[in-house]
């Protein structure tokens, strides 16, 4: 059987604590009414203020726009504007109706200057609604493990829904999520997404230019006569060393909010901050990113977890066919555990255990590196993964011929 590793380093979004008391950093000293700081690699919580409190995103929603096109459309597509994008508010491109835009020109609008006409522009040519293209992005929200988002604009601006429940009735939605559940839309897009080096390089670019498109009667695409530049926004790209990527966002019922992540010594952190102030109040967002990411820099580092010394004891099989001279009737199953080396990020303080999930007896057949259970790895009570440990022999059903075989070496065998 193939390496069947069951990992939860790569999917876990089990919120694993450090203690907040050792760790030189208090809720109360963070501005956001909620933040988070996730391990990047293993999706676990290294510290928490309200991360699970629904509160609504401003623009940090378009990471999301951003990885649901990357992965759903080509940069090369021709975008025609909408009377509805070219209405949207500020902050815009100020593209006009009728007008035509390479899809990627607009991405680096969308993610370096956070404008929400090209937000709207990209998804009704993605989704052929913007309707269509929030639905998409609510079935992606749920495919990553964030059920506490919901999805209205493309673009972050406040909004509200009644949708329809199972019985009939209807409940009013907020376009809205929670600090943890941005923080993992986020480390999807940089770790586990087809597309995190396309989006990457967007969102790290400095500055672009692009001109809007002429389409001729005949399908022929030639530049336009609009010029424009737009030049990246995320001021923390340049505040601390490791600084990756980022998106902020603003509106008057969300406030600053911010989603970012940092790279230093193998290590790769995720924040995100929801209502961290309102205007006058600007620069309180990239204060909590850096006491967040400081912690982490501070407080944990790679950890390999895994136990090279354990081995697992045989299992009886049912029904097994022994291959030796003596057909036993007995028959016990060698076994093997993966000695893949687990990394994660830990702190001084927490406590890892493992234990293996093994079943008592097997039915034959087993073939040869089938896999039979796992060796659980614990942080803090909460499992972070899951090595697989495997038959290291094959086990045969009995069959007639096995049993006629047994019959001749009990009565007829003097060695027996």
């Amino acid at each position: 059987m193939l390496f069947a590793v069951i990992s939860l380093l790569l999917f876990s979004r089990s919120p694993v604590l450090a203690d907040k008391q050792k760790s030189g950093l208090k809720e109360s000293e963070l501005y956001s009414r909620s933040a988070v700081l996730i391990d990047a690699d293993s999706g676990r919580v290294l510290f928490g203020k309200d991360e699970e409190n629904i509160m609504p995103m401003a623009s940090t929603t378009k990471i999301m726009t951003c990885i649901l096109t990357l992965e759903n459309a080509s940069l090369d597509d021709v975008v025609k504007v909408s009377p509805y994008a070219a209405k949207m508010p500020e902050v815009k491109l100020h593209i006009h109706q009728g007008e035509h835009y390479k899809l990627g020109d607009l991405l680096y609008s969308l993610m370096l200057e956070s404008h929400n006409d090209s937000a709207a522009a990209i998804a009704e040519h993605v989704g052929g609604s913007v309707e269509g293209f929030a639905q998409m992005m609510n079935e992606k929200a749920k495919e990553i493990g964030c059920n506490d988002t919901y999805f209205i604009t493309p673009n972050g601006l406040d909004a509200s829904k009644e949708v329809a429940r199972a019985d009939g009735t209807t409940v009013k939605k907020e376009h809205s999520t929670t600090a943890l559940d941005l923080a993992h839309i986020l480390r999807y897009c940089i770790k586990l997404s087809p597309k995190k080096e396309e989006f990457l390089k967007i969102t790290r670019t400095a500055g672009v230019s692009f001109q809007n498109l002429e389409v001729s009667g005949d399908g022929g695409v030639s530049h336009g006569s609009r010029s424009f530049s737009v030049q990246n926004h995320n001021a923390f790209l340049h505040m601390m060393d490791g600084a990756l990527t980022g998106k902020t966002g603003f509106t008057g019922n969300a406030g600053y909010c911010y989603t970012g992540a940092l790279e230093s010594g193998g290590r790769t952190f995720v924040i995100a901050l929801l209502a961290c102030g309102w205007p006058k109040n600007k620069t309180w967002k990239w204060k909590d990113a850096r006491k967040l990411f400081q912690y982490g820099l501070d407080n944990y580092q790679k950890t390999d977890i895994t136990n090279y010394d354990y081995a697992p004891n045989p299992v009886p099989v049912k029904n097994g066919a022994g291959t030796d001279r003596l057909l036993k009737t007995k028959i016990e199953l060698p076994l093997r555990a993966s000695q893949k080396a687990q990394e994660m990020l830990l702190s001084k303080s927490d406590k890892v255990k493992m234990s293996p999930k093994l079943p008592k007896l097997l039915d034959a057949p087993v073939a040869m590196g089938e896999q039979v259970g796992t060796l659980d790895y614990y942080v803090n009570g909460e499992v972070v993964s899951q090595m697989p440990i495997w038959a290291d022999r094959e086990i045969k059903t009995r069959t007639t011929g096995w049993y006629l075989r047994l019959v001749f070496a009990r009565y007829l065998d003097p060695f027996f």
